[in-house]
């Protein structure tokens, strides 16, 4: 399969959310929360044929809720998650396109508070890094991909998605005993409330990773 049109295809980096404690509106809470069980089904439950339109539906919403909170990085997270995730079910040049805007949305919310959201800013820039091509044709980089994904488990060092993704990083650097550590632990890492969608997905896209790194063990 082409990079771009794998691209972000397992992304939605959806940690857990606590915007209220985090001093923030009960409105932006509920926006949040509202974009995270759509993307949830969107991704998982919803027919390939029909996620385009989701996707796109999810834009224009976290567009809305962004404008509304301009100096909360919450929403640009959110937005850049589901451009990101979109991009995977676009590909081609459509992709790069809402990838590299997903990555500025991305930076801008590192300026307004890069420990939002426990740190998925630094779980989704890495996993972008490293699931984009490189140069010429897009902006990988498996090195800034490595240190955004060891800032974001130095955040949250127990959470599904941080551990997900760097184990699916090391699985495609072939550095499979590593890997298998952290795939293993992603599927360890404590259910999220109210996120029960987003967690079996997620579960099994650990699980599927971990079995094929199992398998090249067990040759090796």
């Amino acid at each position: 399969m082409h990079p771009i049109i794998r691209l972000i295809a397992s992304l939605g980096l959806l940690l857990s959310l606590n915007v209220q404690a985090d001093g923030g509106d009960a409105a932006l809470a509920q926006g949040i929360q509202s974009l995270q069980a759509e993307w949830a089904l969107a991704k998982y439950r919803t027919p390939e044929a029909q996620q385009d339109s989701a996707f796109e539906a999810l834009t224009r919403q976290a567009e809305t809720l962004r404008a509304a909170y301009p100096e909360r990085a919450e929403p640009l997270i959110w937005q850049a998650i589901i451009e990101s995730t979109h991009a995977g079910v676009v590909g081609g040049l459509g992709a790069l396109s809402k990838v590299k805007h997903a990555r500025g949305l991305l930076e801008q919310a590192e300026k307004l508070d890069a420990g939002a959201m426990q740190g998925s800013v630094y779980t989704s820039l890495g996993s972008l890094y490293y699931q984009v091509p490189g140069w010429p044709l897009g902006f990988g980089d498996d090195a800034k991909a490595e240190a955004y994904l060891k800032k974001a488990l130095a955040l949250n060092p127990d959470g599904i998605d941080p551990n997900y993704f760097y184990g699916d990083f090391l699985r495609n650097q072939d550095r499979y005993p590593d890997a298998a550590v952290y795939l293993q632990k992603a599927l360890e890492a404590p259910r999220r409330p109210n996120r029960a969608v987003a967690d079996e997905g997620r579960r099994d896209e650990a699980s599927r990773a971990l079995s094929e790194v199992r398998t090249h063990l067990v040759r090796n």
